[in-house]
């Protein structure tokens, strides 16, 4: 049974939205169920990955890459767009791997890739992104936090929050509410622009890496 929908002033609040996660990576079609909200395919990194990705971020402090990836040629593009991941196949095949399973989804040609070192939270309050859909996966450190459907008060979201930290504005009742991905997993966050989700995204933030800590962030996009 689910909890009662946080209090909001706005009817066009749909009443569920849910989390679909799984070990099977097939869990990602669920996305285009209307009542799933976020998707996520709980995948184990292999051994090899987790290696290069330790050894990048110990070696490494800054890496901004975005690039346009086509399924066919994501290795290569990525080659050419940082010397860094050149000796990284694992990463690589991995990341190729994901951009294929992204526009096979979603019938794309290219996707927008993004993959990043991050020493500070990216969007330390909770949000809903405006888009359709973002594959979103953490790498190397700490993941992404997200707040079920039913716990969130989308009135403080943005301007409603005025000013005030997520802990005090009300956006969520309690500190259990807060759920959180795991190291690897691949996630799928709906946004307000998937057609009849406007006011169904998923509320989501960036945490805070600890001190000497840093994150490893892959997000995928539309960009036709």
């Amino acid at each position: 049974m689910t909890r009662a929908l946080a209090t909001n002033d706005n009817s066009m609040i749909p009443a569920n939205r849910y989390a679909a996660i799984s070990p099977e990576p097939n869990v990602l079609t669920d996305i285009y169920r209307e009542d799933i909200n976020l998707s996520v395919w709980q995948c184990t990194l292999t051994q090899a990955l987790n290696s290069e990705v330790t050894n990048l971020l110990s070696n490494t402090s800054e890496l901004q890459l975005s690039i346009a990836a086509t399924p066919e040629q994501t290795i290569g593009e990525l080659h050419a767009a940082s010397a860094l991941l050149v000796d990284k196949p694992a990463l690589t095949e991995h990341l190729a791997m994901l951009v294929d399973m992204f526009c096979t989804l979603f019938e794309l040609k290219r996707a927008g890739l993004r993959l990043t070192i991050l020493n500070k939270a990216m969007c330390p309050k909770f949000h809903v992104d405006h888009i359709p859909c973002r594959l979103v996966s953490t790498l190397g450190g700490v993941a992404s936090q997200w707040l079920p459907h039913d716990t969130v008060d989308r009135s403080k979201l943005g301007a409603g929050s005025k000013g005030k930290k997520d802990q005090e504005s009300g956006i969520y009742t309690s500190e259990s509410d807060i759920q959180q991905l795991n190291t690897g997993d691949v996630a799928l966050l709906k946004g307000s622009g998937w057609l009849g989700n406007e006011e169904g995204a998923l509320v989501h933030r960036s945490p805070a890496p600890a001190a000497g800590e840093a994150r490893l962030l892959l997000t995928l996009d539309f960009i036709d």
